[in-house]
């Protein structure tokens, strides 16, 4: 890539790191982003669902579709004061950018852009489409943002082949990991009802807490699967307990109880929450609960897109990447029941989410050159 691409991504990535877009705050970046897309000829759509902003940009005609997924909100930045600088003033140390956002994922974004405007220069006539979608949604609820626009494609029929997803995937250096595939989330809100009273005399009270006990036991402990192709086994996680009123002689009235499930693709979310519903009824407790369905699991097989992910990755990296289907979750597990085939390459993502969050400055400078092969080869092999 030339001096002038350097330069690009890296004033991009600054002008994003500069807007204050706290999910699910867009801060204008989208508009910036647009501007620049619609003037090499791109067709921008803006699709907004309450305070979430969402951009989907196409170019092409005919043919199979590859989109770049990213967002641009990210996490609060916590006390200025515990940062190195501004986390919203970018900041170039030792060959490093600093700011909220510089992994996560706004340097990933502007790659994107840069990558976008050089291979729609280099074959304007391309064949099929190439397309961004952006959210302002991803680091917060997820629900107005690609969790909805996936709705409205499902609705109008948009073709959707390919999915590349700009997340901080990488470990150690830039193209060291591959991610073909996440788990699913599943969280249950849980509330065990028993009856109030004197520890004194517990014939005349229902304690919630020792009901509900056995039953967290049991599904605390359960081998859920031996996982799935790359999957780790399903887990469930508790995380959160309360009950009582704060006195040692009071039997409380009411537990509440937070769990989550990481699930592989032999679950199904539905599937989940009628097993652990099974054992709360087995075990005889007075209880509601409240599901959240974050997301099914998604796993892409080995293909033409993995195929050409693992070669520009291992000729960047200099070895093959790890194949991974690690970590937490992302905006692809809406693109993929719309049948795309979804992969996640980004930079280094040990600083993500942290104070004084960074991206090495040759590492986002590789990474336009990086999508721009990608994109070159699904679509004009």
């Amino acid at each position: 890539m030339n001096t002038t691409a350097h330069d690009d991504v890296l004033a991009l990535t600054r002008e994003l790191i500069a807007r204050r877009s706290v999910t699910p705050e867009d801060a204008g970046c989208q508009a910036l982003i647009a501007r620049r897309l619609l003037a090499a000829d791109f067709r921008c759509e803006h699709l907004r669902f309450g305070d979430v902003d969402n951009l989907w940009a196409v170019h092409g005609g005919e043919g199979p579709t590859l989109v770049l997924l990213g967002h641009t909100d990210v996490v609060p930045s916590g006390p200025r004061e515990a940062w190195g600088s501004d986390p919203f003033v970018p900041d170039i140390r030792d060959g490093v950018l600093y700011g909220r956002g510089a992994a996560d994922m706004k340097g990933s974004v502007a790659a994107f852009v840069i990558a976008l405007e050089r291979f729609v220069a280099a074959h304007p006539d391309h064949p099929g489409r190439v397309a961004l979608l952006l959210t302002s949604d991803e680091e917060g609820d997820a629900v107005d943002g690609v969790r909805k626009v996936a709705d409205v494609f499902r609705k109008r029929g948009e073709r959707l082949d390919w999915c590349i997803t700009g997340e901080p995937s990488s470990t150690s250096k830039l193209g060291d990991l591959l991610r073909v595939g996440r788990r699913g989330t599943l969280s249950a809100t849980l509330t065990v009802h028993g009856v109030q009273g004197h520890v004194a005399y517990p014939e005349k009270a229902r304690n919630p807490i020792h009901q509900a006990m056995p039953a967290l036991s049991e599904l605390a402990a359960r081998r859920w699967d031996g996982g799935y192709e790359t999957f780790p086994p399903t887990s469930l996680q508790i995380s959160n307990i309360h009950a009582g009123t704060g006195a040692n002689n009071v039997i409380p009235g009411e537990l509440q109880v937070l769990f989550n499930l990481r699930f592989n693709p032999n679950w199904r979310a539905e599937q989940l929450e009628r097993e652990c519903e099974d054992v709360l009824h087995r075990h005889g407790l007075e209880y509601q609960v409240r599901w959240h369905r974050g997301g099914e699991p998604f796993y892409t097989p080995e293909g033409p897109l993995r195929a050409t992910a693992r070669a520009v990755l291992g000729a960047h990296a200099g070895a093959a990447p790890e194949e991974s289907t690690g970590g937490g979750t992302s905006d692809a597990r809406f693109i993929a029941p719309l049948g795309a085939q979804c992969i996640e390459i980004g930079p280094v993502n040990a600083s993500i989410h942290k104070v004084d969050e960074h991206v090495s400055v040759a590492d986002l400078q590789a990474l336009p050159a990086l999508y721009q092969s990608l994109i070159e080869r699904m679509l004009l092999a």
